[in-house]
């Protein structure tokens, strides 16, 4: 038997709980994974609330990192006691173990802790894809991002000084446009007190940016596409502020010839070799001090709601993980 987080409906943080399920034994090509730290993001708080619909009751959380408890038959590469993590799934990462095919597991480095692993995985990949894949980023661009202080921002700001570009980023207060700042966001806009789509403008000499990356949805969709010069791209890749919606794509021409990607993870590493290439490149990143991973908060499982009240409350900064 194991503790695991599990929902029955759909709904605001109070609708998980704790509860005691069996712990399987792995089948064909998978793996048991006991956890030292589970990653937190975003995309858990809209499988819980139902913005991303799964198929109820149902476990939560993508991202986690610990040791190898057993192995399923057809697995090679991987030994009990193997230090791994993984990010992306499948659902249930919010638990004291999980199964994961093994096709979709990276052995952890030794120099990369079960803390920043459980921080990084889907957060790093997500910084990744964006940067270089998405928009590949050149030396001499500059790029705005908004939530620079979040977890995806923190590392954004980090990888993008070190391919040559300038950051420009947005948070809602002066602490956490410091934060940005400390790593490595070359400018950072108060959206509080300061007009982002002027600020930006300004800092470009009119020409706007290339690249907008907008994790935060409704309440930034048409700020972003303002801010952006003709032919530029938004890539809008979460909905912290809720989704966007009836969208006339005549605005894109009218600002611009624009373009808009909605682009997602899942899709960026669909093949085991794409996620491959992606989880070395961000070891390597932090294994030559490119990245500094910030856990900022610290959760026990049993305090999952709390945990999603202060992320959805725009509470955090950095990474935030529960430690089973």
């Amino acid at each position: 038997m194991t503790k695991a987080i599990r929902i029955h409906q759909t709904g605001g943080p109070s609708v998980m709980h704790v509860e005691t399920v069996e712990t399987r034994d792995p089948g064909p090509g998978e793996l048991r994974i006991r956890h030292a730290a589970i990653g937190i993001n975003f995309i858990d708080t809209y499988h819980r609330s139902g913005l991303y619909p799964v198929p109820l009751p149902a476990g939560i959380g993508l991202e986690a990192s610990g040791t190898v408890d057993a192995i399923g038959t057809e697995v090679s590469g991987f030994q009990p006691g193997d230090r791994v993590a993984y990010g992306g799934g499948p659902l249930g990462a919010y638990a004291e173990v999980n199964i994961v095919p093994a096709g979709r597991v990276a052995h952890l480095p030794d120099a990369v802790s079960f803390d920043q692993a459980a921080a990084i995985m889907l957060k790093g990949m997500t910084a990744r894809y964006l940067l270089k894949e998405t928009y590949a980023v050149k030396p001499g661009d500059t790029i705005l991002f908004h939530a620079a202080a979040g977890g995806v921002g923190l590392l954004v700001c980090q990888w993008a000084r070190e391919l040559g570009a300038t950051v420009i980023g947005t948070a809602g207060s002066e602490e956490k446009c410091a934060l940005a700042r400390a790593m490595g966001a070359t400018h950072m806009i108060n959206y509080s007190s300061e007009n982002v789509v002027s600020r930006v403008h300004e800092i470009t000499d009119g020409k706007g940016v290339p690249v907008v990356y907008d994790g935060v949805g409704k309440d930034t969709f048409e700020m972003s596409l303002d801010c952006l010069q003709p032919r530029g791209l938004l890539a809008s890749f979460g909905n912290a502020s809720g989704p966007v919606t009836g969208v006339d794509l005549g605005i894109l021409t009218q600002k611009g010839s624009l373009y808009v990607t909605r682009p997602s993870l899942a899709h960026y590493t669909a093949s085991e070799a794409a996620l491959a290439a992606n989880t070395a490149d961000v070891f390597d990143a932090v294994a030559r001090g490119i990245l500094t991973i910030s856990v900022n908060q610290r959760f026990g499982l049993d305090d999952a709601v709390q945990a999603h009240e202060a992320l959805e409350g725009r509470r955090t900064t950095g990474a935030s993980i529960l430690v089973p």
